[in-house]
């Protein structure tokens, strides 16, 4: 069966959700179901949604992304789910590409495609997710130019929820993701319980989208990015390395103060502060992973992958400079 229920979370996406749904209600392989799960919009999004023929979960006020669609997740029946963007726009193909894709290779459990810039469609704005060491991860492929390079299907650990396709029962064994996360790096925390769980992914090029981007919070207002400062926190303390006396706590604390530097050049120095601040200090309710050495391991052949992968694209300053300081 090849039965797909589509989780759209939403929050005052009026600008682009009806471009994500017509974009949906056009696919080759039509979605059995299209399921917008609201966070309380003002703006009507919800009420035209469902106007549009998507079934609308309300949630009343903004829980975030990762609440969402753990809501849209839970009453799903069909045998995948898609989890996508308000923001975001698929090609007719998208879908039957993804579902091929698992369908082809029964042995992986999700599946990812090129997403490029919607406001540029010849940059590329992810593939996948490759994460360091330092527990800080990359979006391969963000800010280069579409090129043959990004065309290889691969094996990967982290799909960004951006666009991405999984089996439902995936869910099931993994668990949903971590509402603590709210928004941003929750999937980068999923893709990394799927590895050390030993369920993996893949990247199918031919499975196209593109993404605005942002859309909802801005890519450096205050609010993103202490949300991210945050969350690279959680990621950390929710996977901590052996023990931090060895390169793998030097990593982790390179990489964080390296991701300062960027916040502090595009004026955000201080929601990257009070989001570290945060991080260090929220009690989430989860204990963290005690599969150390598994982690450590994975995410050793994730940092190399990264480091190959800058070595043909063209190393930008971020990754140029974490090697050169671990």
């Amino acid at each position: 069966m090849t039965a797909v229920t589509v989780v759209i979370p939403n929050w005052n996406g009026a600008r682009h959700l009806p471009s994500a749904i017509a974009s949906l209600q056009a696919q080759t392989l039509a979605p059995a179901r299209l399921l917008v799960v609201d966070n309380g919009s003002a703006d009507g999004s919800d009420g035209w949604a469902e106007r549009a023929g998507c079934d609308v979960i309300r949630l009343g006020f903004n829980r975030g992304f990762a609440p969402a669609v753990n809501a849209g997740i839970a009453i799903t029946t069909t045998p995948y789910v898609s989890i996508f963007n308000n923001d975001a726009e698929a090609e007719p193909e998208w879908l039957a590409a993804l579902v091929g894709a698992l369908e082809s290779r029964p042995e992986k459990w999700f599946a990812c495609g090129k997403i490029l810039r919607a406001s540029d469609p010849g940059i590329i704005d992810g593939c996948f997710d490759c994460v360091s060491l330092g527990r800080m991860p990359w979006r391969c492929g963000y800010g280069y130019r579409d090129s043959p390079a990004w065309n290889r299907r691969a094996d990967v650990s982290v799909a960004p929820l951006t666009a991405a396709l999984a089996r439902r029962e995936l869910f099931n064994r993994v668990g949903m993701l971590d509402e603590s996360f709210e928004s941003y790096l929750e999937d980068v925390d999923f893709g990394i319980r799927c590895a050390v769980a030993g369920y993996g992914g893949l990247y199918e090029p031919e499975a196209v989208a593109r993404h605005w981007g942002s859309a909802t919070l801005g890519v450096w207002r205050s609010e993103t990015v202490r949300r991210l400062s945050r969350n690279q926190v959680f990621l950390a303390r929710k996977h901590p390395p052996r023990t931090w006396a060895s390169q793998a706590g030097w990593s982790i604390v390179a990489a964080q103060l390296l991701w300062g530097m960027v916040a502090l050049k595009h004026g955000a120095v201080y929601p990257w502060l009070c989001g570290k601040i945060q991080g260090i200090l929220a009690r989430p309710g989860w204990g963290p992973n005690l599969e150390k050495e598994r982690t450590d391991s994975i995410l050793r052949r994730e940092e190399e992958r990264i480091r190959q992968l800058q070595a043909e694209a063209g190393a930008d300053r971020y990754w140029r400079a974490y090697f050169a300081l671990t």
